[in-house]
């Protein structure tokens, strides 16, 4: 069992992916009130090397060993990845091991606005950064960012960086009913993303429960609707998870292992996570499916979200 690398699991957008972690859960530059991962323990944006780049690239080279090439290669994980100082030769690494594997960066594009950030990941293929809001007061409130992002810096990294990297940018938007889809906000969306011309828009919402209690997802009439008053022509609603079975590497062992272990006692995540010994994107993913499957259902107690077998 890996500690630093986890899945591959089955990506909504990137196929069956092979996660790289390189931040401790949960050390990121935003505390999202959608976050599936928890809420931030350390909101910073100090870059070191929180994971040693020896331990990433030593699992790595375990892996590359034994077990078929992933469709890609992802940072993403429990925080922010490009908070992490070596991002650039663990990416430099993973090409010169598996230069055909394409490696992809998911990022909130916080750091952006930093050169040499933007140096250390162009070598990816796809780098995937997010943007719910364009309104200093619904960044406040939907991000919570750390206090010294401003939002125009952030807003304009994002455009410096489309004009440097050659590679793809897909640009996702989280859509979040009663924090930004009022007309002006969706406005001021469509602004920016005509500022920074991603190759695609990826309209997103609520898939697993968020640190708030009171969230509820855009229905996907909402988004087409969105998409269609956009009319930019590279907007895109990422697609349903049950869609995911449909990868020929989907593992039904790890559904199976979840079902088994709710079926005995509701869990959170963070009980999966334990009980099964799998990461914490790896179980979120697989109970999207479930979910999406009507086979599972959520309540929430003072511990958090629980998951239980729904009624038959």
């Amino acid at each position: 069992m890996y500690k630093y690398l986890f899945g591959p699991v089955p990506s909504r957008r990137l196929g069956m992916s092979l996660g790289v972690d390189l931040v401790p859960r949960k050390v990121c530059s935003l505390d999202c009130v959608y976050c599936e991962c928890g809420a931030t323990t350390k909101l910073t944006l100090d870059r070191k090397e929180y994971i040693l780049f020896d331990r990433v690239t030593a699992e790595l080279e375990d892996y590359f060993i034994g077990h078929p090439d992933p469709d890609y290669i992802t940072f993403s994980g429990s925080g922010e990845p490009t908070l992490n100082s070596r991002i650039g030769d663990v990416l430099h690494f993973i090409k010169s091991r598996k230069p055909g594997i394409p490696v992809a960066v998911l990022t909130n594009g916080t750091l952006l606005s930093r050169k040499e950030v933007r140096n250390e990941i162009m070598d990816a293929d796809v780098v995937l950064p997010s943007l719910d809001a364009a309104t200093y007061g619904t960044f406040t409130r939907i991000n919570r960012p750390h206090p010294e992002l401003d939002l125009e810096t952030y807003v304009r990294g994002l455009v410096d960086f489309r004009n440097e990297f050659k590679g793809q940018v897909w640009l996702e938007i989280f859509i979040l009913p009663g924090y930004n889809d009022n007309t002006g906000d969706l406005e001021a969306l469509r602004d920016a993303c005509v500022r920074i011309r991603p190759d695609r828009i990826q309209l997103n919402t609520l898939d697993r429960p968020g640190t708030l209690g009171d969230l509820i997802p855009a229905g996907r009439a909402q988004l087409e609707r969105i998409a269609k008053e956009w009319n930019m022509g590279n907007v895109e609603i990422i697609a349903a998870p049950v869609a995911r079975k449909e990868v020929v590497s989907y593992r039904p062992d790890r559904e199976q292992a979840i079902l088994e272990t709710i079926s005995r006692r509701p869990c959170t995540v963070d009980d999966l996570v334990q009980i099964l010994g799998l990461h914490l994107n790896e179980v979120n993913k697989y109970l999207g499916v479930l979910e999406e499957d009507d086979r599972i259902e959520t309540f929430r107690q003072q511990r958090g979200v629980f998951y239980r077998l729904k009624p038959e």
